[in-house]
Formats: structure tokens, sequence, C-alpha cells
């Protein structure tokens, strides 16, 4: 028995592909997806196209900070070239903050786009954990009214929110673009948030049950803090609508103390004169809330969209 036990063990480590020499074993990587797909040279050909992209998307922003502290004729002469010390020019800033209420126009977009996100997010995941917890008549309509409602541009109900808003008193409020943004991003957070709610193992849940814990504090400490990259995810896609909308803040509130930062970059673009210098100013002071949002949520957006790729 102990020779056929050593001479079955020698055996067994080649196939485990150990070195009897060295005792090392001998680990064997196959080429990864990108390389089976693209060839050996893959990653170098992504990484390629991914820079690419990224140049295109970057462009727009680049080329508006570039204007925006230039002189008004250097603009027209060469929009693509780089500031220097004879083009360099901060009228445009100086006309934006002195001569309109744009700080006013400022705060606005903030606090619709801030109070939408809250509303999308909080209303969003108790549809979705709703949606995805419970069994009940009527799920399954509910869930495919969530995706009609992205299917369907809000605008084309644009004669009857109008009506509706006047109705409620809500003409030229910032209450009534809150309303509409959130009703606007609703069905996409919901269709979101409730896919990853469902990840969520049910044993994390029924033992919080088991402990006596209620539900809305295990929504609230147990669900919220796990889809906190879905919740990135929503935020990024539905604060940037909102965000530069032009559309419903002209029709709903376009009086001088409700504009919104895109309605207020609109009066410096006449019919047959524009002031490019102001026009740049305004838009790069606007984009830069964007930009820091971004920022705050991008590794929570990678890690959202990258959920469940892989196992």
């Amino acid at each position: 028995m102990t020779s056929a036990s050593s001479s079955i063990a020698p055996a067994t480590d080649n196939l485990d592909g150990a070195d009897s020499k060295t005792g090392k074993v001998a680990t064997k990587g196959g080429p990864s997806l990108i390389q089976r797909s693209f060839g050996p040279a893959g990653h170098l050909w992504v990484h390629f196209v991914l820079c690419l992209y990224a140049v295109i998307a970057l462009f727009p922003i680049v080329l508006i900070l570039m204007n925006s502290v230039k002189s008004r004729q250097a603009i027209f002469d060469n929009p693509m070239a780089f500031p220097t010390a004879e083009s360099f020019s901060l009228i445009g800033f100086h006309k934006v903050l002195s001569n309109t209420n744009f700080l006013l126009y400022f705060g606005n977009s903030l606090i619709v786009t801030l109070a939408s996100l809250v509303l999308i997010v909080l209303f969003g995941a108790m549809a979705g954990w709703a949606l995805s917890e419970y069994k009940f008549r009527g799920n399954r309509l509910m869930t495919l009214f969530m995706a009609i409602g992205i299917m369907i541009p809000i605008r084309l109900g644009t004669v009857s929110i109008l009506q509706l808003v006047v109705a409620l008193d809500l003409i030229n409020t910032r209450t009534a673009l809150i309303l509409v943004y959130t009703a606007q991003g609703l069905p996409l957070a919901v269709m979101i948030l409730s896919e990853f709610i469902r990840q969520i193992p049910t044993e994390l849940k029924d033992a919080a049950r088991c402990d006596g814990v209620g539900e809305f504090k295990i929504f609230f400490q147990v669900i919220l803090p796990l889809i906190r990259p879905a919740i990135a995810t929503v935020a990024v896609f539905t604060m940037i609508p909102a965000w530069n909308d032009l559309w419903f803040p002209l029709i709903l509130a376009p009086g001088d103390q409700t504009k919104t930062v895109t309605l207020g970059v609109q009066q410096f673009i006449g019919q047959y004169a524009t002031d490019w210098n102001s026009v740049l100013a305004a838009l790069s002071m606007a984009v830069i809330p964007i930009l820091i949002l971004y920022t705050l949520f991008s590794r929570q957006l990678i890690r959202g969209l990258t959920a469940g790729a892989v196992k």
C-alpha cells in the first residue's frame, strides 16, 4: 500500500502542473477576453479607442474654457489657440457677474438639480425596494408602467404639464421644475435601483427581520448603503439633464427670479449680435458644478456600471 501510494502521488502532482524537481506549481494563464477578440495587441487598441473617445468628449469643454478667457478678437481670429498674454481677457466674466443676476440663476439651477436628485434617489429606491421585495397584484403592471416612462419623452406632455402647473398656482416657481424633473428621472431610477436591490442576498434582510428590525430600518440601514454604486449611477444620469435643460425653465419658470443658468445664458444671444465673451464665461461657470459632482460620483459610477459584469 505504501509503494502504491508513493507511485500515485507523483502522478497527481504532475496533473496539478507541479515541477517534481523544484516543487513549484507552473501556472498557465490563458489569453484574456480582449486578447481573444482583438489579438495579442488587443489591450493597446482598447486603450487607444478609449483615449480617442475621451479627447473627443472633452474637446468642447476645453474649447469653451480656453475661449472664455480670451478677447473677442482673439476668439474670432483663432478659436483653437490657447490664450496668450496679448489675448488674455476676463471681460466676459466681468460682464456676467456685474451686469446680470448670474449668481441668482446659478443658485436656482443648483437648488432645482439637488432637490430633484434627492427626491429621485429617495422615491426611486423606495419604489425599487417595493417592486423587488414584495409580491402583490399589479407588480408586473407597475414595472411595465415604469418602463413605458423611460421610452416616452416627458416633453410630449408639455401642454398638460403646463395646465397642471397653472391650476396648482406653481407657475414661475422652482417647485414646478423640481416636480417635473423628479417625474422625469423616476422611471430610470426605479429600473436601475430595483435590479441592484434584487442582487442583495435575501439572508441579510431575513437576518435583520429575525433581530426585530423594522422594514424602514432595513431599507435605510441595510439596503441604501449596499446600493451606493447604483445611487451614484442614477445621480449622474439624472442630474445632467436637469442642469442642462432649457425647455421646461423657458415654459414653467421664465421669470427673472426663477431663471436657471441655461435660460440666463440666452440673454447674451441676440438676433443680430451675440456677446460671445459673456456666453462662454457663463457656460464655463455653469459647467464647473457638473464636473465637481461627476468627480465625486465617478468611482461609485464605475462600480455601478460594472457591477454584475464579472462574477
